[in-house]
């Protein structure tokens, strides 16, 4: 799925009350999200936690096939920074 239609995506699951610290997801050469207060950016900027996955395993994140712990274990997914501002995510990630 391309960046553009997962961001949709996330923008609809967010909060209205936003989130209280910002998450970076760097997808490579596909480009960045980025989640700050209740918007998903594509421009790049500093964040609390920068998490570096791919575009596809992005994808299966947000949708739920993807477990995040076996990612990390995997390799699939690299968190840097606040490490519990990427437990903010469970709000956004179907069961």
């Amino acid at each position: 799925m391309p960046l553009s239609r997962i961001a949709e995506s996330l923008q609809k699951g967010m909060p209205p009350q936003g989130l209280p610290s910002s998450i970076k997801f760097d997808c490579g050469a596909d480009g960045v999200l980025v989640l700050t207060g209740a918007q998903v950016l594509r421009d790049d900027q500093p964040t609390d936690c920068t998490i570096r996955i791919s575009a596809d395993n992005l994808d299966k994140l947000l949708r739920g096939k993807l477990n995040p712990m076996t990612g990390v274990m995997m390799g699939k997914l690299k968190l840097s920074g606040d490490a519990t501002a990427a437990l903010q995510l469970s709000k956004l990630l179907k069961s």
